[in-house]
């Protein structure tokens, strides 16, 4: 199989962290693009009919996209523990939290990054930070005894969320009265998965 990556895109980086988690690294060679949504790379409209990154390319079927098909097919194949059955509706809900603060997040980095200064439009710019403001509450207060359990794919999604903030909000401070997150991630932030796929 193919991954069709960026290494800056967050969710990319949650199908590398399962790739790692699952030990499947090994069945699938990355394909590193530059894409924008201005100049999308042929390779990644070629395999996404709306030439947005990851997508993952099968031998055996037509190319998977969006992070969250991507990785549900991913723990599927390696057995299957990332969406437990028992908890499986808070699971997608935490993911989904996660990927809506990452949505949010990039599209503040596209204003911010590409489009030319006197044409930026800041208001719309907070709106999306206000998104990710009420999601990093709604973590700390409402969710940390499920980021404190076993493994699972809201984990993930929340760790790479944060870890995407980091890189690229990092002035925004989103740590500020959210103490029990930041230790949480602290340590999340220390598994071999997320280091090794820290974006640089």
């Amino acid at each position: 199989m193919q991954l069709i990556s960026s290494v800056t895109s967050p969710f990319v980086r949650k199908v590398r962290v399962v790739l790692k988690e699952t030990d499947q690294e090994g069945d699938v060679e990355e394909i590193t693009v530059a894409t924008l949504p201005t100049a999308p790379d042929p390779k990644v409209s070629a395999a996404n009919p709306l030439s947005k990154i990851p997508a993952l390319i099968r031998p055996d079927g037509p190319a998977l996209y969006d992070s969250r098909v991507i990785t549900r097919f991913l723990d599927a194949r390696s057995g299957g523990t990332l969406y437990p059955d028992n908890q499986i509706w808070d699971v997608l809900t935490l993911e989904a939290t996660a990927d809506a603060m990452m949505d949010a997040a990039v599209l503040m980095a596209y204003e911010l990054r590409l489009r030319p200064e006197g044409m930026r439009f800041e208001d719309w710019i907070e709106g999306q930070w206000g998104k990710v403001d009420g999601a990093l509450d709604a973590l700390n207060t409402r969710w940390m005894s499920h980021l404190s359990g076993p493994l699972d794919m809201g984990q993930i999604a929340v760790g790479c969320a944060l870890g995407y903030l980091d890189f690229r909000h990092d002035d925004r401070g989103w740590r500020k009265g959210r103490d029990a997150l930041d230790d949480w991630f602290a340590v999340f932030c220390e598994r071999d998965s997320m280091r090794a796929t820290k974006p640089v």
